[in-house]
This record gives C-alpha cells, sequence and structure tokens, in this order.
C-alpha cells in the first residue's frame, strides 16, 4: 500500500458539539459528553471534526480519547483522500495503533471477516470492537498480501493490528494462544453478534420490516395431503397417571433402544398434544403480530418451530413423512418416496449410533421470519433458544409416559429442506429428536 499516508480524526456521522457557556457539549445517540475547561482552538477543532477529517496533534489526540466513541480514524493519501477508516462499534471500544517493530512478521487473522457494508468493503472481526473500512480499491489488494504472511510497513499495518485484526509472528511461528485455537470462526462470530457488548448493529424488538412486510401467520397452514385426526387426552387423567414433576426431571435421560412392540398412534398423539399444541390464539395487548400460547415457551410468543413426524412403525399410523397441526392437533402427510424416509433415518441411527431406526423422528423446523420480522441480532439465537426449551419439554413428557426419547446434536438441513419441499430460506430444519417405545 502507498506509504504516503496520514493519519486523520473525525467524527462519526449524527454527532454535534454545543457550547454552553465553560460547558462544550458533544452529543451523539451512542453517548454523550460534557466538556468543561477547553481552550477556544481546540473548541474549534472540536466543530471541524464533524464533517471534516482534521490533522492530528498531541492535544487533540488526548481529547478525542476522552471521546472514543464517537472518533473515526482515518488515514489519507498524499490528495487528502481517505483510503481507509476506523470506527468504534461500542462505547468501550478502543482504538490506539502504534507503528510494530521492524521486521514483525504479520498476516491476517483467521477471525477476520471482510463484506460489503452500506456499499463499501469493510474488514471487521469477533475479537474487535471496531471495524476497518476500505474507501479505495488497494483494500482487495492489500488483504490478498496479508494471507500468508509479510514483513510489516507503514501505518496502515498499524491500523489492522490496532484493530485486532493481524496476527504477528513473535519469533516462533503464527501461534494463536490455546484458548483461541478452541474456537470455530462461526461460533465465535455468532457469539459476538448475537449478544450485546461487542457490536453497534441495530439489536432486540427493533420491527424492522414493520410497515414494509407483513408478518409470518402465527400458525403454518398445513400442506395438501392426506389428514389424519388425532384423538386428545384427558389431561385430568393424564395428571393423575403422570409421577411426581421431580420423579420425572429425575429419571429423564436419553434412551436409545426401543421395545419389541412399537409406539401406539394414541401415544403419538398425546405426546403431540402435551408438548406442542396451540392452547390459544391472541392478538397480544401492543404486539402487532399474533401470537400463541403453547406448553413450551418461545421469544416473544412468536412460536416460529414445526414439527413433521417421521414415522417407521407406530401402531395405527402409517409409515411416512407428516406434518403436525398444532392448531388443529391434526397430521397430514407429506408426499416423499421411502427411499427419502430411510435416508433421514438412516443419518439419525448413524448419528445416534442406533442398532436400528427410531419408531418416530420429529424433524424440527424454523419459520425464521416469524422472529426476523421482529427482532434483529438475535433472530437465529433465539430459534435455537427455543429448538433447547422445545427438546426439555419432549423428553419431561416422553419421561412421564414412560418412552424412550433422545435429541440429536445435528442434522442434514438441505436433505429435510428436499424431502419437506421447503424453501431453506423460509423454513429449514433446526433440530431432530428420535422418540420410541420404551425397552422392557
Amino acid at each position: 500500500m502507498n506509504p504516503e499516508l496520514s493519519p486523520r480524526l473525525a467524527f462519526r456521522d449524527g454527532v454535534q458539539v454545543l457550547p454552553e457557556g465553560p460547558v462544550t457539549q458533544v452529543r451523539h445517540a451512542m453517548a454523550a459528553f460534557r466538556l468543561r475547561g477547553v481552550p477556544p482552538a481546540l473548541r474549534a477543532a472540536l466543530h471541524r471534526l464533524v464533517g471534516e477529517r482534521v490533522a492530528c496533534d498531541p492535544e487533540l489526540d488526548r481529547l478525542c480519547a476522552r471521546l472514543s466513541p464517537l472518533v473515526t480514524s482515518f488515514l489519507v493519501d498524499a490528495q487528502e483522500r481517505p483510503v481507509l477508516s476506523v470506527e468504534r462499534l461500542t462505547r468501550t471500544a478502543t482504538f490506539a495503533p502504534a507503528p510494530l517493530a521492524a521486521g514483525t512478521r504479520v498476516r491476517l487473522s483467521r477471525f477476520a471477516m471482510s463484506r460489503l457494508h452500506q456499499g463499501e468493503l469493510v474488514l471487521e472481526s469477533p475479537l474487535s470492537m471496531v471495524r476497518l473500512r476500505w474507501h479505495s480499491d488497494e483494500g482487495w489488494r492489500f488483504m490478498a498480501g496479508l494471507s500468508a504472511g509479510r514483513a510489516a510497513s507503514g501505518l496502515s499495518d498499524a491500523f489492522l493490528h490496532a484493530a485486532g485484526l493481524l496476527e504477528l509472528d513473535t519469533g516462533s511461528g503464527f501461534r494463536e494462544p490455546d484458548v483461541l485455537r478452541q474456537w470455530e470462526f462461526h461460533d465465535l462470530l455468532f457469539h459476538s453478534r448475537s449478544r450485546l457488548g461487542r457490536h453497534g448493529e441495530p439489536f432486540g424488538a427493533t420491527y424492522p420490516f414493520r410497515g414494509e412486510i407483513p408478518p409470518r401467520p402465527a400458525v403454518k397452514g398445513p400442506p395438501a395431503g392426506p389428514v389424519v385426526e388425532l384423538p386428545a387426552p384427558d389431561l385430568d387423567a393424564v395428571s393423575e397417571r403422570d409421577p411426581a414433576f421431580t420423579d420425572v426431571l429425575e429419571q429423564r435421560h436419553s434412551i436409545r433402544e426401543y421395545g419389541q412392540r412399537p409406539l401406539r398412534a394414541d401415544q403419538v398423539a398425546e405426546f403431540l398434544y402435551r408438548v406442542a399444541r396451540v392452547r390459544s390464539l391472541s392478538a397480544a395487548e401492543g404486539l402487532p403480530y399474533q401470537a400463541s400460547s403453547r406448553p413450551y415457551p418461545s421469544g416473544g410468543a412468536c412460536y416460529d418451530l414445526e414439527l413433521y413426524p417421521l414415522v417407521e412403525r407406530c401402531d395405527g399410523l402409517a409409515p411416512g413423512i407428516y406434518h403436525y397441526d398444532p392448531l388443529g392437533h391434526r397430521l397430514t402427510g407429506v408426499e416423499a418416496g421411502p427411499a427419502d424416509l430411510a435416508r433421514i433415518l438412516g443419518d439419525a441411527r448413524s448419528a445416534a449410533g442406533l442398532a436400528r431406526s427410531p419408531d418416530v423422528m420429529f424433524v424440527i423446523t424454523s419459520r425464521f421470519q416469524r422472529l426476523s420480522w421482529k427482532y434483529r441480532g438475535l433472530a437465529y439465537a433465539a430459534t435455537l433458544k427455543n429448538v433447547g426449551v422445545l427438546y426439555q419439554t419432549m423428553y419431561l413428557v416422553a419421561t412421564a409416559m414412560g418412552l424412550a426419547p433422545c435429541a440429536l446434536g445435528s442434522g442434514d438441513s438441505d436433505l429435510s429442506a428436499r424431502v419437506l419441499g421447503l424453501d431453506p430460506l423460509e423454513e429449514s430444519a433446526v433440530g431432530e429428536f428420535m422418540l420410541g417405545s420404551r425397552p422392557s
């Protein structure tokens, strides 16, 4: 990269500088500061930082360090054109570039991520609370040269290192700390972006598509196919029959063997009724979408999850793939060949180390837009939490009923989408749960 680069400072968009007598207020949605005793020349520099890139000097640097969340650091070329900038993402973000020792070898961190953001190429990392933005095409070539490692040179490397985007060869090669080696890139990125503290993106119940896209219905309409009406159990009789709650909790465990006699259709019906039926639909006060109540909790009462029972053997229920309608408490057959059913059950058998397939396996899918219509940043994390509480509900109900439950840790989402006839961007598998009769 061009070595003739110079550092500059500017306030991020939306900052206001408001003098009030002896106090200078610097305001932004992220943070606000009240500064006393600012000399006139320095106050003038603060005003210039709004919409202008200002040359650094020690006094201004010290003041900007106090205003760090509101400051963007630039490198500009000889014509004062911006080449790259670093923006702080959180109130606690710090950025203090310092020259790297001559001869230090550097390479791009494996956690560094390049993507398009607001029409420009950015470089960021879950290890960092700042984002580097390229303002010229040199960024592509510069990053390509960092993939294998090279000697550090110039302010640009100092900027990338201070932004947490470089690894350094300390004399024994490039080696990550043990604690970092045990993180996968996607796990650390997902963790850092689905919770507050390490990013500045919109987050939470922001309703980003309200008024633009209608919310998905609270209950998915059943597919076209043969319908199997399921009997509803007598919950008073169930309460009399069930063991004590503490006994159910203590006895709950995964069972990967099944009895000689298969599950019965009435057991599958009771299990689904107790686990996932819609108890009520409501337009909850203050919510711009229809919510529902079911036996397990769900973020925002959105209930994005769907259940597809895959039946291998069940007295009173033909082998095949079904969709469960939680409102009507019925099954609808999904058109699929025997080979598709065998493939999915075979994958489950291998994943769980089973001698034979479960009597029934439930493919759990998510209608993602039920959550992403309301939430920013945490929608997929909420889906996985919903899967977790559904797993626990399934385990407890199966244990109370004397059945053999076992959740799976993974599955083939593409295969499930193809077999179930789903658009994986709208609805895709996020969990699998096996159920069978308990061995004697």
